[in-house]
């Protein structure tokens, strides 16, 4: 995986938005390519100048959406025994398909906007919505109304790390946790607000 994942830093330092975009629709077709990775990088690279912040953005939301689509496709004609016994050829485990089926489960497709914030679960959640057949528009709207906030903050912290950017793969999903709760906390505030005008 180490090399996979060099290979993506590789490929962005040279390529840049196409190579964020790949990256991005791999990671959300349930390649595990941590998005700390890949947008980490890409802030470093907008801290240096060589990228615009606002284009490393629309690159990584518009690859998380491909690469869901993908995933959701996946799910709807595949089915749940397809995706288990076919996964592991691409590192998709039954223990990760699993969690995401259970938090699909819980919560549905609201799960496909939330999951966006979380580690792990957001790369394998729109499997089980392609499993439950769910409204292929509202899936869409779901993913990238997700992907938005994670991807701004994430592409943020790396060029506020500048050099320093590497420090988003230490903490790794700590740091992603960190990120979904403030995230959830402002989205909880909001509604709390709204309620209260209305």
């Amino acid at each position: 995986m180490e090399q996979l994942f060099q290979m993506v830093i590789d490929l962005i330092d040279i390529w840049g938005y196409p190579a964020i975009l790949i990256g991005m629709a791999l990671e959300s077709a349930n390649i595990p390519i941590p998005s700390e990775l890949i947008f980490g990088f890409a802030g470093y690279l907008v801290f240096l100048g060589r990228l615009d912040f606002n284009m490393v953005v629309i690159a990584g939301v518009v690859g998380g959406l491909v690469g869901s689509i993908i995933s959701y496709l996946v799910g709807y004609y595949g089915g749940p025994a397809f995706v288990i016994k076919y996964g592991r050829y691409v590192f998709l485990s039954a223990k990760n398909v699993t969690m995401a089926q259970k938090w699909f489960d819980r919560y549905g497709l609201i799960t496909v906007l939330v999951a966006r914030l979380l580690p792990v679960v957001r790369t394998f959640i729109s499997l089980p919505a392609g499993f439950a057949r769910v409204n292929f528009v509202k899936f869409v709207i779901y993913t990238v109304l997700g992907s938005v906030p994670w991807t701004i903050i994430l592409v943020y912290i790396g060029m506020l790390l500048g050099e320093s950017w590497t420090t988003m793969r230490a903490v790794g999903h700590q740091a992603s946790l960190v990120v979904a709760g403030a995230l959830l906390i402002l989205l909880l505030y909001y509604i709390m607000k709204k309620r209260r005008t209305a």
